[in-house]
């Protein structure tokens, strides 16, 4: 309420006065602020506060007040299935594997068994040399020790300090009354004493008169050790540890921030929140940051190094997960030790019977030990690494999961001609080593064969499966069923090629080889034929580039750079936090993966070594053998490189002077009768894959088939057949090639 003092004139009659004053209202609210005490029924000021406007701020006229604009506070409890699928993110194993998978409880019965043997064998060596010697220094001490506490628990030596404190501070009656809690304590307790050193003295004299030599024995030694025990120093265990304690520490919200600061990732008015408790999580600590605002993933990823310096840890101790919910949240895990340079342990393959290579199936764990399944479907997989790093054996146990599955064809090259891949010679329907001849084969020529070969195989697949019925092929791709149906004959298909370098700097066939690769690593993993390839010196030069953009998936164990991590990995990968250049020499069998899955991160392949090899492919063999899936170069059937050398010559000689067109069935049945032994089992086909066989073998020289019609018997018929100028112009262009090689 405002109010203006004004006073009537004199000559104005009483109760004349104009009103001076309005009643504006206010909008009060109430103090939160203690109330100030007064009297009772006095006013209380400040109790109540006006909110004037401000009528001096030109920028408030004709401004009102609107609707909210943060949301309201209510929180909707989740839907059943979002609480049904959180609970299974949460639900824990009942048992670990190690207990339900037989070869883990294998393994942890041979670790045990070897660890404690160890331990025993450690302190048994020891025993004798070590421990008596210091068992029999320290003995005087313990029962010095020993005597020295028992005589001050029988005369009450922790009292004294609480007499001696009555007669400083002149207390009489409370230093009387400790006097004679000290005389009742020391009298009973020397009569106990009394008692147990009579007790001891005649058990003693007992033992020695009556009891044996051995047990006598037994007794002065567990005394001894036991008074050793006693007086050894605190400082100076009696005993060895028989392992290693590794450096471990409690990890504090306090360390955790100390290490983003020296990184840089916060400043004076904005730090890290922990929107939960920093608690563990395995071997190590799970830690979740908010980031100051502005601050990203990719900053703490950047920072890798500097956060873990200021945790004082080792960079490879130190995790970092992305929130998929908040760009500036960060999940770190810190191990106890580092977890890349312990061992991933023998693979789930030895104890299986079988695999199933439409599933995933174990390859190794991640950095928690959490395990990791790999799958070859629609996909060609490049392995990289410098030498010894575990890149052959990464790469071979997933050729040996492949040998489980009777129904996968298996093709295997290596490039080194190491004894690596020596076994697989038992169930690989293609195989070959090395780039030099021996014992009158050729291995680049049958390499060559075999991806022509294969990529006949793939044309062929896509025209067949396009042309199924829908009951049997509803989608056109391949299926399980499809894949297992031996009339059909397209299995899935892995094309394994170790040390792919030295085939692509062939001379004569490199570019070939090359063409044929890129062509199946594009191409082939739609139709169930996957190319795996893996190398030591992924360079423009010896693995161009046009070959490793084929690759979906990409594997890389230690490499000499982040340049080089790049190139195996795929551009791009180093801003993203992966960067196989970081690894150790330690880290054997540790590499990165990228394209497999959503997810890229570390994988600790799991071992099969030389004999593990061996028995895994025996089974196989036998495996196959009882399924009748055994073939080509493993059971012993030639590989027919002749009918893909001199088909050409073949087609040539049968055509008849004048024919420039004619049909593939014809061919067919004139070549059998050329060389029945080579052509024959084409002849006995019908008409329609009697001509996609000669298609097939044709197709990787670049002849193509057309529609030929014919007048026979006043009709019009037409069939797929060849042209003469093409079939031409593929020998000279062949024989071109041949000449410049």
């Amino acid at each position: 309420m405002t109010e203006t003092t004004a006073f009537p004139p004199p000559e104005d009659p009483e109760g004349t006065e104009q009103p001076t004053a309005d009643i504006v209202p206010f909008p009060l609210k109430k103090k939160t602020d203690p109330a100030v005490p007064t009297d009772e029924g006095a006013v209380k000021p400040g109790e109540w506060e006006a909110e004037l406007p401000d009528t001096d701020d030109p920028e408030t006229d004709g401004l009102s007040e609107g609707a909210p604009v943060d949301p309201p506070r209510e929180v909707y409890p989740p839907s059943v299935a979002e609480w049904m699928q959180a609970k299974d993110k949460t639900r824990m194993p009942v048992l670990p594997d190690w207990v339900k998978l037989p070869d883990q409880r294998t393994a942890v019965r041979k670790w045990a068994v070897r660890h404690y043997s160890a331990v025993v064998g450690y302190h048994a060596v020891r025993l004798p040399c070590i421990y008596t010697p210091k068992i029999l220094w320290y003995s005087p001490r313990g029962a010095w020790r020993w005597s020295t506490a028992v005589g001050r628990w029988v005369f009450d030596a922790e009292g004294k300090g609480l007499r001696l404190a009555s007669v400083a501070n002149e207390d009489a009656a409370e230093y009387l009354k400790l006097s004679r809690q000290r005389n009742d304590r020391v009298r009973l307790r020397g009569i106990v004493a009394a008692i147990a050193s009579l007790v001891g003295l005649v058990a003693t004299l007992t033992l020695y008169v009556m009891a044996p030599s051995w047990l006598l024995l037994l007794a002065v030694a567990t005394l001894t050790t036991t008074l050793g025990a006693v007086g050894a120093p605190a400082d100076r265990p009696l005993i060895d540890l028989a392992k290693v304690t590794f450096r471990k520490r409690r990890l504090s919200s306090d360390i955790v921030i100390r290490a983003h600061e020296v990184a840089g990732l916060t400043s004076k008015d904005q730090s890290i929140a922990f929107p939960r408790p920093i608690g563990r999580d395995g071997d190590g600590w799970r830690v979740v940051v908010d980031l100051p605002y502005g601050k990203s993933f990719k900053d703490a990823l950047n920072a890798h190094t500097k956060v873990a310096s200021g945790m004082d840890i080792a960079a490879t101790q130190l995790f970092l997960d992305k929130d998929e919910t908040s760009e500036r949240r960060v999940s770190y895990w810190i191990a106890d030790r580092d977890p890349l340079a312990v061992p991933s342990g023998k693979s789930p393959l030895l104890g299986a019977t079988r695999v199933d290579f439409w599933k995933p199936f174990p390859w190794g764990v991640d950095e928690r030990g959490n395990p990791v399944m790999a799958t070859m479907l629609w996909l060609s997989l490049l392995v990289g690494a410098v030498p010894r790093q575990g890149k052959t054996f990464s790469a071979r146990t997933i050729a040996l999961a492949a040998a489980l599955d009777p129904y996968v064809r298996l093709y295997v090259f290596d490039g080194k001609a190491s004894p690596d891949w020596r076994k697989f010679a038992l169930v690989a329907h293609r195989i070959g080593f090395g780039i030099v001849p021996k014992n009158g084969i050729d291995p680049v020529g049958h390499l060559l064969t075999s991806l022509r070969e294969l990529k006949a195989d793939v044309e062929d697949r896509y025209h067949r499966l396009s042309e199924l019925p829908l009951h049997i092929c509803p989608e056109g791709k391949l299926t399980p069923e499809i894949s297992r149906d031996k009339k059909l004959n397209m299995p899935l298909t892995l094309f394994v090629v170790d040390e792919v370098q030295e085939y692509l700097q062939h001379p004569e066939h490199g570019k070939e080889i090359l063409s044929l690769l890129v062509y199946l690593a594009r191409v082939a993993p739609a139709v169930g034929v996957s190319v795996m390839t893996s190398t030591q010196k992924p360079d423009d030069k010896a693995c161009p580039s046009e070959l490793r953009d084929q690759h979906q998936a990409r594997f890389a164990l230690r490499v000499g750079a982040y340049q080089v991590s790049d190139t195996i990995l795929g551009a791009g990968s180093y801003s993203e936090g992966l960067d196989a250049s970081k690894l150790l020499k330690s880290h054997k069998g540790v590499g990165l993966l990228k394209g497999m899955s959503d997810d890229s991160g570390i994988v600790r392949t799991y071992l099969a070594d030389g004999r593990d090899a061996e028995r895994i492919l025996t089974r196989a063999a036998a495996l196959r053998e009882a399924e009748g899936t055994l073939s080509g170069d493993a059971a012993g059937e030639a590989p027919a490189p002749e009918v893909s050398a001199t088909i050409l010559d073949d087609v040539a000689a049968v055509l008849g002077k004048g024919e420039a067109k004619i049909w593939s069935e014809t061919i067919v049945d004139r070549l059998a009768d050329l060389r029945p032994e080579t052509y024959g089992a084409w002849a006995e086909l019908d008409a329609k894959p009697k001509a996609e066989a000669l298609t097939a073998a044709l197709k990787p020289f670049g002849v193509a088939t057309d529609q030929i019609s014919r007048r026979i018997e006043g009709r019009q018929v037409n069939k797929r057949g060849i042209k003469r100028d093409d079939l031409a112009a593929a020998i000279t262009q062949r024989n071109e090639k041949r000449d410049a090689g």
